[in-house]
């Protein structure tokens, strides 16, 4: 072998070292994130569990209740849009301790995982309907997440979806070949 080039064995020890990198940093924000929270629940006088996980290239949290407390919903407010200040705030006391953005997700009383649901069936109709019909099926504005979970679905389903518009009226597309 010569200098200046690596072996396949070489590339994979280099992505694996990558992969554990990554890893450690993630969880590295899933702990600041639940240290941040778990100051936020206190001064709120609220009870709630963190679980962290990570999926992919995101920091998950998760705070969670038992099944009767309904107090934490509270956090979640009307649509998610305290979730979703929650979670840009989270991200900055993440961003303050690392120095690096963060796209953790966080999610409350599981609002965000029965969101994702919906929105999954919600692009697997659509795309049932533009396959039906062959015209275009436009869905009304969504958030980031949201789009991207519709996106999904609609790939999924063999078809392709594009966005269109300007926040917050920005909405998905599926589009019907």
């Amino acid at each position: 072998m010569t200098e200046g080039t690596t072996s396949a064995a070489e590339s994979e020890a280099a992505a694996a070292a990558d992969s554990e990198t990554l890893e450690a940093r993630l969880e590295q924000e899933g702990e600041i994130a639940a240290d941040y929270l778990e100051g936020l629940l206190d001064i709120a006088d609220l009870d709630g569990d963190i679980d962290m996980d990570v999926e992919g290239d995101r920091a998950l949290v998760s705070i969670v209740g038992d099944g009767n407390d309904r107090s934490l919903h509270r956090l979640v407010g009307q649509d998610g849009e305290v979730l979703e200040a929650l979670q840009e705030l989270t991200r900055l006391a993440v961003h303050r301790e690392t120095g690096e953005r963060s796209r953790l997700m966080l999610d409350i009383a599981g609002f965000r995982a029965r969101k994702r649901a919906e929105l999954a069936e919600l692009g697997a109709k659509a795309a049932e309907e533009a396959k039906r019909t062959g015209e275009s099926v436009k869905l009304r504005p969504m958030t980031p997440f949201e789009r991207k979970v519709v996106h999904d679905a609609v790939a999924a389903a063999g078809l392709r979806s594009e966005s269109e518009g300007e926040e917050p009226q920005r909405c998905v597309v599926v589009l019907a070949s």
